[in-house]
């Protein structure tokens, strides 16, 4: 097998090394063609201990997830950060499969923005990926003066080389300072992307369309608010978001705002179908745990409509006499056949086809956690009066904990890994055994021909075991690429 194979770097080695019968950018053609891309053979995790009591720097994992390694599901590198205090959250690259037709593109960059401290860490993965290392630091004092953004959260690359990242406020917190930020190739900051005067009410995720002209940014809350933990209270004061953003792509123009009302409310992650000629997609409601999708209209317009919803559980023993599911992640497959998402407080991951759109078929529920699992004093409650809880098995004789967060998809669709941490202030407000116990990475092992989900018993990735105490474990990359950080175009 060679080296490139072995660190999971594809797509741009044909072009580095001389070997590929054409120059090609970084990533695939298109997302079928990566679908037949080499197996993952490592994860990196951003893995956090601000706000959780331990004077340590957050640092970026490396996971070994080579079943024919000896050591399979093991943190076997970390890189820890400068500073304390960062909350490292999600990831991005430097390049992807939008700068597949510029050969002289190369993935080596991955992009790592601190939602709480507002820096942004350039880490490069290519020269040894199973030892990253620290190639720069973009100071919050830099972003500020020149932008006035902070709050960094979703990072995207752009075909011009270019780094855009949405980011949820100004530096005192106020929703109405958030934005989208641009650094250049080099990681200089270059400025805001939106025009002035076209800038979101509340700031959180985005993804771009280039064949339809359009991005669309999703919201969460005002910084001031959702670092202070979940309020209701925040809710009716207006400091969380139930809008879409629709923007003239790459103009940075406003064009359009969808109010997705009471069944939209926090509208979190967003994905466009990853075929780039498809003109909709899906955004994962948290709050009222609605899977939405949006879409162009006959007049050039954009619409949404509910296609999935949660209903939240009648329970007793809890904070509130109902418990939403709280979607706060999903994914689509490659090949547009299958959507998965997590209920991050009752504690399942679903799946469902999507070949049909307008009618999604659930094909795939597995219970990893939540509050309503069995040993928990939190019951669910029937609408006869019966209560239950959820059969939640554990792993390696390890107990599953908190529910599940963040996911990833390889790019053959057939294995699915999730983390388990939302943010440190969240963690411990609906889950402190999380932040005493540490995260955890399962992995779900996926039918991709019938449907159907099943625990893998070969695979837990404990940290809370790690060297400095428990820490949470978040957002994960493959260093080639994954369904969540790639656009076609």
């Amino acid at each position: 097998m060679s080296r490139a194979l072995e660190d999971g770097v594809v797509g741009e080695e044909k072009a580095s090394n001389g070997h590929g019968c054409c120059k090609t950018g970084p990533g695939y053609a298109s997302p079928l063609q990566a679908m037949s891309g080499p197996r993952e053979s490592l994860i990196y995790v951003t893995a956090v201990y601000s706000g959780t009591g331990i004077e340590k720097p957050d640092y970026l994992a490396t996971v070994d997830v080579d079943p024919n390694s000896p050591t399979y599901s093991k943190v076997i590198h970390r890189l820890p950060v400068p500073y304390l205090g960062d909350e490292l959250h999600h990831t991005g690259w430097n390049s992807c499969s939008s700068c597949y037709g510029d050969p002289s593109a190369r993935r080596r960059f991955l992009i790592v923005p601190a939602l709480v401290s507002g820096r942004i860490y350039v880490i490069d993965v290519k020269t040894n990926p199973k030892a990253p290392s620290l190639h720069k630091v973009v100071e919050p004092s830099d972003i500020i003066q020149k932008t006035g953004l902070a709050y960094p959260h979703t990072s995207h690359c752009l075909a011009s080389g270019e780094i855009m990242i949405s980011c949820l406020g100004d530096k005192d917190g106020n929703a109405e300072g958030n934005g989208f930020l641009l650094l250049d190739s080099e990681f200089n900051v270059k400025g805001r992307w939106e025009k002035p005067g076209h800038s979101p009410q509340f700031g959180y995720d985005f993804w771009y369309q280039p064949r339809h002209n359009t991005m669309i940014s999703t919201s969460w809350g005002a910084p001031r608010a959702f670092t202070k933990g979940f309020n209701l209270e925040h809710l009716s004061d207006g400091l969380y978001g139930r809008h879409l953003h629709v923007y003239k792509w790459p103009g940075g123009e406003l064009r359009q705002t969808l109010d997705l009302g009471d069944s939209g409310l926090l509208p979190l992650e967003i994905r466009f179908l990853h075929d780039p000629a498809k003109d909709t997609g899906f955004v994962g409601s948290a709050l009222t745990s609605n899977m939405i999708r949006f879409f162009q209209t006959q007049d050039g317009s954009w619409s949404h409509e509910v296609s999935i919803s949660v209903k939240p559980l009648k329970v007793q023993n809890w904070i509130l006499p109902e418990m939403p599911g709280l979607i706060t992640d999903f994914l689509i497959s490659l090949d547009d056949r299958f959507l998965y998402f997590v209920n991050w407080l009752h504690g399942d991951i679903r799946q469902y086809n999507i070949e049909d759109l307008k009618n999604p078929k659930l094909t795939g529920q597995v219970w990893v956690g939540g509050l309503i699992q069995k040993g928990s004093p939190i019951v669910a409650v029937t609408d006869d009066g019966e209560t239950w809880q959820a059969e939640v098995p554990e792993i390696q004789g390890k107990k599953l904990r908190g529910g599940p967060q963040m996911i990833q998809l390889s790019l053959d669709g057939k294995r699915l890994y999730a983390t388990n941490s939302l943010f440190s202030t969240w963690d411990k407000q609906f889950y402190p055994d999380l932040v005493k116990e540490g995260s955890h990475i399962i992995q779900i092992d996926v039918d991709t021909e019938k449907g159907g989900l099943k625990i893998n018993p070969n695979f837990f990735v404990d940290f809370g075991t790690e060297p400095d105490g428990p820490s949470l474990a978040h957002e994960m990359r493959y260093p080639g690429g994954d369904c969540t950080s790639d656009i076609w175009i």
